[in-house]
């Protein structure tokens, strides 16, 4: 399975906390899987931390892309046909985002590992 990350579930996995789902922290610990984080994630990551709202990195937003880095997930890059199919969802969710990451998902036929109950609203798999 193709697993992407949420934001907050890439941060919590690299943080090692306890907000993981037993679910969630079985898919990520099986090398079965394909791990992947967006650069959305990223730049939401970096965005919330420059101003202040994101505390629970422990760090800024560089070590926690280094720390990321020494994890088996991979970088997953935003296309033309990404953003095309946002303008199609449903306004389920207001967090553009997160809206990206549903597409990224549809598109790429991916699962979303995500604690986010608007996203499983979603017509895309999502797992907790």
């Amino acid at each position: 399975m193709r697993l992407l990350l949420d934001t907050h579930t890439a941060i919590w996995w690299v943080n090692e906390s306890e907000k993981l789902s037993s679910q969630t922290k079985a898919l990520l610990l099986n090398d079965m899987h394909v791990r992947y984080i967006s650069i959305a994630s990223m730049w939401e990551i970096a965005i919330k931390v420059s101003l202040g709202k994101l505390l629970t990195l422990n760090g800024d937003a560089k070590a926690f892309f280094e720390k990321l880095e020494e994890m088996p997930v991979f970088l997953h890059p935003i296309k033309r046909r990404h953003v095309e199919m946002v303008e199609t969802l449903p306004f389920i969710h207001r967090d553009p985002f997160d809206r990206l990451l549903v597409a990224i998902a549809k598109v790429d036929g991916m699962t979303i590992l995500t604690a986010d109950e608007n996203i499983h609203q979603y017509d895309v798999p999502s797992v907790w």
